[in-house]
Parts: structure tokens; sequence; C-alpha cells
């Protein structure tokens, strides 16, 4: 046994895919930096974001989307490769995996973070436009569905095992009030991570879904920094919100050596406010 932490290296020479990794302040990138920390070489994925539509923060830094998180994670003395694609194409993500085997010659870990944008969705049931809806579903489970297919097809056909994270939330657990949508994808995200675990479990593949909790991330610009997030970080027992590489340091754990034995599971993240399983 060793005293070694988990984050030296766990996965020297591992390959990983972590989609929706371009926000400068998001859990893609936090992951990501995590992965490499532990000597993965690591594929980053976003959709190519107009520069003009960066938040405020992003332009003063000059980030620049998928390639700023690729410098990132080559400062680890690991290999890089971003791509931009669509995640709610099979196609595409087909073509994701494909570049990753080109690249590095095998794919050891997947992390499905890509979500829909915050917004169009977050409307009461009455008032939601189906194409807002199926949006959310488009890139959160059938973008979850196509990675793993993909995935494991590779992973199996290597023979080695492998780590798949799913990212839900909170939303999978706990119905909340116009969040309709989201709510249905991250209670599929959860359910399609049970099934998968049973089904690959025999080739050494874990599935696990992590779910945070109110994040600091870009993503949650929407809501704004003053009433609305004060009101949701009083719900929190510790009284703040995580930050994404918290979140990354959990998904660097699940998918190294250490989490062998753990599978199909779907873990909190959320500083206590929802501790249910």
């Amino acid at each position: 046994m060793t005293n070694q932490p988990a984050s030296e290296l766990d996965l020297d020479g591992k390959v990983a895919i972590v989609t929706g990794a371009g926000r400068m302040r998001g859990i893609g990138r936090g992951t990501a930096v995590v992965l490499a920390k532990m000597g993965a070489n690591v594929v980053v994925t976003g959709t190519g974001r107009d520069p003009s539509t960066f938040p405020q923060d992003e332009k003063d830094a000059e980030w620049r989307d998928i390639q700023s998180t690729a410098e990132q994670i080559e400062s680890f003395g690991v290999e890089a490769l971003p791509l931009v694609s669509n995640i709610a194409d099979e196609h595409d993500v087909q073509k994701m995996v494909d570049a990753t085997v080109a690249r590095f010659g095998r794919l050891d870990i997947l992390v499905n973070n890509a979500a829909a944008p915050y917004g169009p969705d977050r409307v009461s049931v009455l008032d939601m436009e189906s194409s807002a809806f199926k949006a959310v579903i488009d890139v959160k489970v059938l973008g979850t569905f196509y990675a793993c297919r993909s995935a494991v097809t590779q992973m199996i056909k290597q023979g080695e095992g492998g780590r798949i994270v799913n990212l839900s939330s909170t939303m999978g657990k706990s119905g909340r009030a116009n969040t309709s949508a989201y709510n249905a994808a991250n209670f599929a995200v959860d359910g399609f991570t049970q099934a998968l675990a049973k089904e690959v479990g025999k080739h050494n593949i874990t599935v696990n879904s992590v779910c945070p909790g109110l994040t600091e991330t870009s993503r949650l610009d929407p809501l704004g920094r003053t009433d609305r997030w004060k009101a949701r970080i009083a719900e929190i027992p510790m009284r703040r919100a995580g930050t994404d590489e918290e979140v990354g340091e959990l998904i660097g754990f699940l998918c190294s050596p250490r989490a062998g034995y753990i599978t199909g599971q779907s873990v909190n993240v959320n500083g206590g406010v929802i501790t249910e399983r």
C-alpha cells in the first residue's frame, strides 16, 4: 500500500476525453486540469463559441476557449487535444473518439460534461417551447448516450477496462419549479448511468454520475450574483457555492484506480443541500 495522494500521477499514461471544457470558469475545465495533474493526456471539446459572447472575465484574460484549456493541461507536462464537437450529433461524437484514438492510440476515460446553455428552458412547463426542452435533452441525454456508446466500444476493444463519469446535478435528485427540462435530463442521466454500469461491469469499466449543486461557473452567470444567487446560497448548509476544481477532484478520484470498485453510483457534491441518494 502507499500513502501517496490520489492526485499524484494515478492516471499516468491514460487518455481522457472531457466534453464541454472551454469555459474559464467551468466544471469541464476544472476536471481537465485535475486529470492532467494526475498524469492523463486530455482531449477537450467545445462548441466553438463566438469570442464576442464570452463573459467579461474571459475577454479580460484573453481566454481562447478550448485552446486555453489545452494550454493549462499542457503546463503539467502531458498532452492535450482541443476539438470543436457537437455532442448532440452522433457522427460528430464518433469523430471525436476516432480523433482521440488516432492521436493517442487509446481511450481510457470519458467525462460527459457538456450541457445546453442555461436560459430558454428555465420557464414553467406551460410556457416552455418544445424546441427549448428538446435542446436540453439532445445535448445532455442523447449526447451522453452517443459518447458512452462510442467510448465503451473502444474500451472493450482495448480490453483494459475504463472509467466513465457522467455529469448530472442535484436537479437529477429533486425537481424544482421552472427547471423541468433540466430535471428530466439529469434524472435520465442518473438512470442511464445505473443501467450502463450493470452492462459493462464485466469489462472492468466503471460508470458513475456526479451531481453538483450550485457551483461558481460562468454557465450560471444568467442568475447574477445578487438576490437570486444569495437566496440559493442561503439554502446550502455550508453557505457557499462549490468550485469547478472541487467537482473536478471528485471526478478525478472516480477515474482513478482507487475507485475501481465504485460503479453505478450518483455521487452528490453540493455542500449538503441534498443528502439523500
